[in-house]
């Protein structure tokens, strides 16, 4: 038997099972290094340790959990290198994203972007603005026409957010006219039609963000 979309019940169990741990992953509650009990997770969600189990893999593909042989599964834990390098790639693949997109954005897509800056300059909050942060870039990602580029970005992305998060909130008074102001740079070339020059803002807004990071080990102490 399927669901109304077509998609057998394990599947859209699986997909239940890894949208969870993902939402829990994300949002800091399942930091790096959490060890995931399967029995214990089955249990929580009211279903079998299969869709547990496919629901890992899922997640083991996105790069946000480590499985090891009759050990069991882990958030996925990076150290200063990998989470550089990550960032690197990111340096060079988020501008062509954006290349893809920006040609397509309309009026309203800019003027939303402004506005989710609005948003973000108006907030204390380090939760808010890595929620918003997230909104206004992909907001100018969004007329995109390379899913294949894009999943890999979105992958970065994800298997970083820990680090971000421990980032912004050590950094966050310091940094925020830096970030506020290159943001505004984005939207401003945006909207000017100059996509030479927000490929290259967005290249440098990732770079700095980087260099910065390789300036506190701290961040990818375990905790």
């Amino acid at each position: 038997m399927a669901d109304t979309n077509g998609a057998p019940p394990s599947t859209v169990a699986s997909q239940r099972v890894a949208d969870h741990l993902r939402e829990q992953i994300l949002s800091g509650k399942l930091p790096p290094g959490t060890r995931i009990i399967q029995d214990e997770l089955a249990e929580e969600l009211n279903t079998s340790r299969i869709p547990v189990r496919e629901g890992l893999r899922i997640l083991q593909s996105r790069g946000l959990v480590t499985m090891r042989a009759n050990q069991g599964a882990w958030v996925t834990q990076m150290d200063m290198r990998e989470c550089g390098l990550n960032y690197q790639i990111r340096e060079r693949l988020e501008p062509l994203l954006l290349a893809e997109s920006a040609p397509r954005l309309s009026e309203n897509d800019i003027a939303e972007l402004a506005g989710i800056q609005d948003r973000i300059e108006r907030t204390d909050d380090v939760e808010a603005f890595l929620v918003l942060d997230r909104q206004l870039h992909w907001a100018s990602y969004r007329h995109h026409r390379a899913e294949g580029l894009a999943s890999i970005v979105a992958r970065l992305w994800d298997t970083t957010q820990h680090y971000r998060r421990a980032f912004t909130r050590l950094t966050w008074t310091p940094r925020r006219w830096i970030i506020d102001s290159e943001h505004r740079l984005l939207i401003e070339a945006l909207h000017d039609r100059d996509h030479n020059s927000a490929q290259r803002i967005l290249e440098l807004h990732i770079r700095r963000t980087r260099i910065e990071l390789d300036r506190h080990p701290e961040v990818f102490q375990v905790r």
